[in-house]
């Protein structure tokens, strides 16, 4: 039975789902979910790229924040250094990170515990390959993050892979998008909102939805701040990913929202409802929502900014070289795919959160600004 089926058979059953729902089972599926079945979807072969698909320099970029935040931890007298990556797939990026840890910032690197948190177990099963050499660090290859940390939890691309609720304003008020199903098809409808978290999300959001807009609720995104706040003792939150305000987000700019499908490296965002399991879901993050979500979970703000002024600050431009061989190149073109305003460079925001270590001033929280 596919997905679709299963998807048609439990609305004929218990009612339409709302778009979270679809969602949860179109991604994350036990069997047949879109990530639970393949250890990697991004890159050529893949459906989208990702900072991580451009080569290593991302990963020695993040390298060079974690090094400093670890001089942060140890100065208060800390003795290891846990690093959790969330949403780590393969490990391909996290064998970035130690491998520039390694060479550039040794005292970093032998204090380091790692921790890789991916809810694919073909991806799991993948990263002890993927990492080689630093399996001999003997690090932790789970499905839900720890349960206590001192140091970093970093993700890429990780909170706008979250199922979201959708809502619309009718002219009748706020109502939420579901889905139902039609003659074996999945269709949309409407109803309205019943879900008590729902409502307090969209009362504490400080824009206005317009007559007919669309916006993305991710409550999911803003429990997982909770839950990563929760399981760190004293340290920092180091999330990469595509977000807006809600001035934005709340706009003409997207009057249909921000949910997209992706295939083969193709927007289908019309046929998000179709073959469940054979496509990307993504929405935006709402920038204002996670900065809430911190505060309530007791985490400071240090920077939300664009990925091009974290990775200037960090000194990136500086770590290339400037000879005319081919890996010197592939490295320029690398840096300029990370930093490109319209791609990367401004699409990505970097979210930076601590706890327990007061405000210290970081080299990529230096002040910066979202487009």
């Amino acid at each position: 039975m596919s997905l679709l089926d299963h998807i048609v058979s439990e609305i004929r059953s218990r009612g339409p789902l709302t778009v979270a729902e679809f969602m949860e089972r179109a991604l994350y599926h036990p069997e047949l979910g879109y990530y639970t079945r393949a250890q990697q979807r991004s890159g050529r072969n893949g459906d989208f790229f990702t900072s991580v698909d451009v080569g290593p320099l991302f990963g020695e970029a993040i390298a060079v924040q974690l090094a400093e935040m670890w001089a942060v931890l140890k100065a208060a007298g800390a003795t290891t250094f846990d690093v959790v990556e969330a949403g780590a797939g393969n490990g391909r990026l996290a064998r970035d990170v130690m491998d520039a840890a390694a060479a550039h910032f040794p005292d970093c690197y032998r204090h380091i515990k790692l921790t890789l948190v991916e809810r694919s177990a073909a991806a799991r099963a993948a990263q002890p390959a993927t990492l080689g050499p630093h399996m001999a660090c003997r690090p932790s290859l789970r499905s839900t993050l720890p349960p206590a940390v001192t140091g970093v939890i970093f993700a890429n691309e990780l909170l706008d892979a979250f199922p979201v609720h959708v809502v619309t304003r009718t002219t009748a008020g706020l109502r939420e998008i579901v889905v139902s199903e039609e003659g074996g098809r999945l269709v949309e409808s409407c109803r309205e909102i019943a879900n008590r978290s729902l409502e307090e999300y969209l009362r504490a959001a400080p824009g206005e939805i317009p007559l007919g807009a669309r916006i993305e609720v991710g409550l999911a995104a803003a429990q997982w701040i909770q839950d990563a706040a929760d399981g760190l003792q004293r340290g920092f939150l180091l999330l990469f990913d595509y977000g807006h305000e809600p001035g934005t987000l709340y706009s003409a700019a997207h009057p249909a929202g921000t949910l997209a499908s992706h295939r083969g490296h193709r927007g289908e965002d019309a046929a998000w409802l179709t073959t469940p399991g054979d496509r990307d879901l993504t929405a935006n993050v709402d920038l204002a929502a996670i900065r809430r979500a911190a505060g309530v979970a007791g985490l400071v703000t240090l920077a939300i900014v664009d990925q091009t002024y974290f990775l200037l600050s960090i000194g990136l431009a500086a770590r290339l070289e400037t000879g005319h061989d081919r890996g010197a190149v592939a490295r320029r073109l690398a840096a300029r795919t990370l930093m490109m305003p319209g791609g990367l460079g401004s699409t990505m925001k970097v979210m930076v959160f601590a706890k327990a270590v007061g405000a210290p001033r970081l080299r990529g929280t230096t002040p910066g600004r979202l487009t």
